[in-house]
Formats: C-alpha cells, structure tokens, sequence
C-alpha cells in the first residue's frame, strides 16, 4: 500500500515481539510505505518517527519533525507530556 495506518501497534506486546514488528515496520517503510501511527510509548516514537503530530482534546497543537519536537516542543502540553506529567 502507499500508506499504513496503525493504531498503537505494539501496545501491550512483550519486548521481543515489538522489536519484530519495528523491524517488519522498517521493512515497508523502506519499501515506500508512508506509516502513520499512534503510539504513547516516547521511546519508540523517538525510534521510528520522522514527524510527530501532536493531539490533546481533540486539537492539534503540533506537527513537526519529531527531533523538533523531542528537543523544543512548541505548546505547554507536549513539553508536559514530555516531561512525564499525566494530561486531563
């Protein structure tokens, strides 16, 4: 497919197993697929992204390249959210 839409992928998959699919993942992607996911796991969004887009209450406060956004994330949420601070 030109595009691969995944929710949470490896949500709840042990170690292992993620690896395989962040592996299956680069496969498609280097094949041309343009991914988009969600995830909350930071660390494999730091793996895998290339632009992060940024939703809290159903508004979108951020889409930028995801070195961007891990080193200056622009809104009071993301940098919250980064911070490790739970979002109501």
């Amino acid at each position: 497919p030109q595009v691969l839409f995944l929710d949470e992928p490896t949500a709840s998959l042990d170690p292992a197993a993620v690896r395989i699919i962040e592996r299956a993942l680069g496969i498609i992607r280097a094949a041309g697929t343009k991914i988009i996911m969600t995830t909350h796991d930071l660390a494999q969004a730091r793996r895998l992204a290339d632009d992060i887009v940024f939703l809290h209450r159903g508004q979108l406060l951020e889409h930028t390249p995801a070195a961007t956004f891990f080193k200056q994330p622009e809104s009071a949420p993301a940098r919250a959210f980064l911070a490790g601070e739970l979002l109501a």
